[in-house]
């Protein structure tokens, strides 16, 4: 695992997505082959997925050989506006990417579980095999975001889920903010199976719970780490004084 992190200020949220668009175009431009790319849900990433839908950026991504996935999901249909994934095809997939490259959880399985493993087979199908080679990153890229409490993904803290180091994709019974529904997340060991993670982290009510991921608290966005470059990026309203580029 690659412990450095580096840490970038950016003025406001405008500059942020701006910047969040030209890293991910620079990581599928260093690939050149088939790419994938790992979405995060909230609102801290809309503004990007906007961006990467206008008539700037569309024309420099080649989608017919991206293919999305989402790092979490809330357990509620798919057409429900709390689904991640519903979010980001409104915004800019359904719009730009060809189906078959856009890869949901199946929200529509019987249970957690079972939406679980079916998305950790869907994962190693597109990777090829059941288990991950450090040499070869699952994603190009992973986009995070940070929760009030120090969550990121669906990883929350004191879940059992932060231990999990075999399994790619698990449930979780119920999110300790709001939605509180079921979800399913990715691992630790699979969000860091990439080239690049990047955080997205904008707005003054980001300030205090960043500064205690920046100072070591073990928190479950403090623990996820890439293989690759982990890289946060702030607005000048959430970085606080503290600078940490342990």
């Amino acid at each position: 695992m690659n412990n450095k992190r580096q840490i970038i200020q950016v003025r406001d949220a405008t500059t942020l997505a701006q910047a969040a668009a030209q890293r991910l175009i620079a990581r599928l431009e260093a690939n050149g082959g088939r790419a994938a790319v790992c979405l995060t849900g909230g609102a801290g990433p809309q503004p990007l997925y906007r961006l990467l839908a206008s008539d700037t950026y569309r024309s420099r991504i080649p989608w017919q050989h991206v293919h999305w996935f989402i790092g979490d999901e809330r357990f509620v249909p798919s057409d429900d506006p709390r689904n991640n994934m519903a979010v980001a095809r409104a915004l800019f997939l359904d719009a730009c990417a060809p189906p078959d490259n856009i890869h949901p959880i199946p929200v529509q399985a019987g249970t957690t579980r079972d939406a679980a493993r079916r998305y950790e087979i869907a994962l190693q199908t597109f990777y090829g095999s059941n288990r991950l080679d450090p040499a070869r990153p699952l994603f190009d890229l992973v986009l995070m975001g940070l929760g009030p409490d120090g969550h990121t993904a669906s990883l929350f803290p004191g879940d059992a889920a932060l231990d999990e180091r075999e399994r790619w994709v698990v449930s979780v019974a119920r999110a300790s903010v709001e939605p509180q529904v079921p979800r399913v997340t990715l691992t630790l060991p699979a969000l860091a199976s990439c080239r690049e993670m990047l955080f997205l982290v904008s707005g003054e009510n980001k300030r205090d719970i960043l500064a205690r991921v920046l100072s070591g608290e073990s928190l479950p966005a403090a623990r996820v780490r890439s293989r690759g470059d982990t890289v946060w990026l702030a607005d000048a309203a959430a970085l606080p004084e503290i600078r940490d580029d342990a």
